[in-house]
């Protein structure tokens, strides 16, 4: 990671998709519903769901809501026919995309996917064609001007973190999926109040593009993320300061 700031590469896009929040909060019912469904609907012992439930919080998702998709996913109630599927393929100038779809219809979908990436440069590729090049990774990050660093430090490493990295104002921490609800929940209980925390695919190598490249990718990677049953977008592209700077 160093050079590499994994969330100013997220940060971009995320906003566009966090801004609306009924489809945010839609995406986030899907994730608890198949997380409920593939692993039962207590999330004490269902560490992906407590991990969605989580998520569903940071952003108010109602309580009414998330018992609703756990009910789904349980079969309890109707409306947990939701499958997960991984894209992949390759945006403008061959770079790596992955995406992560929560769909009750893939017939609907894929075609969908398919126009996104062919609209904007790119194109879908066959299993296992980028995934290679991405691990699954809980990133947590916490602005320094808001903690220690000495103690941000010593609680993820004491609870499971893989890699604490400082990246201009912020503290970036890298963990394994299985201590991310864990770590989150740590930093709530010490107060330290965190600028971003998600389940996301983080690649082991990044490369770079021109501007009019990231311009281009940009655009797909905003419309993927803009779908309905998308649930998140990676790259294996390092934006430079530069190029985040002049796409506003």
């Amino acid at each position: 990671m160093a050079g590499h700031s994994q969330w100013a590469n997220i940060k971009h896009r995320k906003a566009l998709v966090d801004s609306r929040r009924s489809k945010l909060w839609s995406k986030l019912s899907k994730a608890i519903i198949v997380a409920a469904k593939l692993g039962g609907g207590d999330p004490n012992s269902n560490v992906r769901l407590r991990t969605a439930i989580l998520d569903a919080k940071a952003v108010s998702l109602p309580k009414d809501n998330i018992e609703r998709a756990i009910k789904k996913g349980t079969g309890e109630l109707d409306g947990g026919d939701v499958e997960e599927i991984l894209y992949e393929g390759y945006g403008p100038g061959g770079v790596a995309v992955l995406v992560d779809i929560m769909t009750d219809n893939r017939n609907r979908t894929a075609p969908e996917v398919r126009k996104i990436f062919d609209s904007h440069g790119g194109n879908l590729g066959s299993t296992n064609c980028v995934a290679y090049l991405f691990e699954r990774k809980g990133l947590i990050a916490i602005k320094q001007s808001d903690t220690n660093l000495d103690q941000v430090m010593e609680l993820a490493l004491e609870n499971g973190a893989e890699d604490v990295t400082e990246s201009g104002e912020l503290i970036e921490i890298v963990c394994p999926t299985d201590t991310y609800s864990t770590l989150v929940e740590v930093f709530e209980t010490q107060g330290i109040a965190m600028e971003s925390k998600q389940v996301t695919r983080i690649p082991n190598l990044t490369v770079e593009v021109d501007s009019d490249t990231a311009v281009s990718l940009m655009k797909l990677l905003e419309k993927l993320e803009d779908h309905d049953d998308v649930q998140s977008v990676a790259t294996n592209v390092n934006f430079t300061a530069e190029q985040l700077a002049s796409m506003g």
